[in-house]
């Protein structure tokens, strides 16, 4: 379990020795769903990510919900139910050169303007000529992004960078000329499941 989910599951998890003590059976049945709940949602799966040059993994577990082509690259957004895993991990190696924090609103995440006008922390990851920026998107359950590296971190494709905390949804800018692997509605896993391949040119 990812440390952030720890004081969820302490919290209802003191309740239940309460309703315990006090033999208040039923409250405390409803807490142990709660704190059996909350042990899953934060969970962090062993994940094995590809290690084939020219590819761009998923950034999180989920459904892909939107695939568009902008002026500014290829564009994948994955969708995260609260019963998906909720860490985010980087889709490619590189360097973060940027990272943007934008206060919006809690839109539902199925949204496609939630990529717009919802809550969101954008990393730009970068290897060589190839920039792939990463959107961490809060959606309407959603409470704090959460975002561990900073401006300047190096990371490894498929390393744990954050989370979002209950639904929300990532997306994926990258080159216009990539190959995208993925169609929508395809489930995804976290720095498993190739979402695009860079051009070989």
């Amino acid at each position: 379990m990812v440390r952030e989910g720890i004081p969820f599951v302490l919290v209802p998890g003191a309740f239940i020795i309460l309703f315990g003590i006090l033999q208040w059976w039923i409250p405390a049945v409803i807490f142990v769903l709660i704190c059996l709940f909350m042990a899953y949602f934060f969970r962090d799966p062993v994940r094995v990510t590809p290690t084939e040059p020219g590819i761009i993994v998923s950034a999180a577990d989920g459904r892909v919900t939107r695939i568009d082509e902008t002026p500014a690259g290829k564009l994948v957004s994955v969708f995260l139910s609260p019963l998906d895993v909720h860490i985010n991990r980087s889709p490619i190696a590189g360097r973060i050169e940027n990272i943007d924090y934008v206060k919006g609103k809690k839109l539902p995440a199925t949204s496609n303007n939630a990529s717009f006008v919802n809550e969101r922390n954008t990393l730009d990851i970068r290897d060589g000529g190839v920039s792939v920026k990463c959107s961490q998107i809060a959606g309407i359950l959603a409470r704090r992004i959460v975002c561990w590296p900073s401006t300047g971190d190096n990371l490894e494709r498929g390393q744990k960078f954050g989370l979002i905390k209950f639904s929300s949804r990532t997306d994926l800018l990258m080159p216009g000329d990539v190959t995208i692997e993925v169609k929508i509605g395809d489930r995804v896993r976290g720095g498993e499941t190739i979402i695009a391949r860079l051009s070989q040119n």
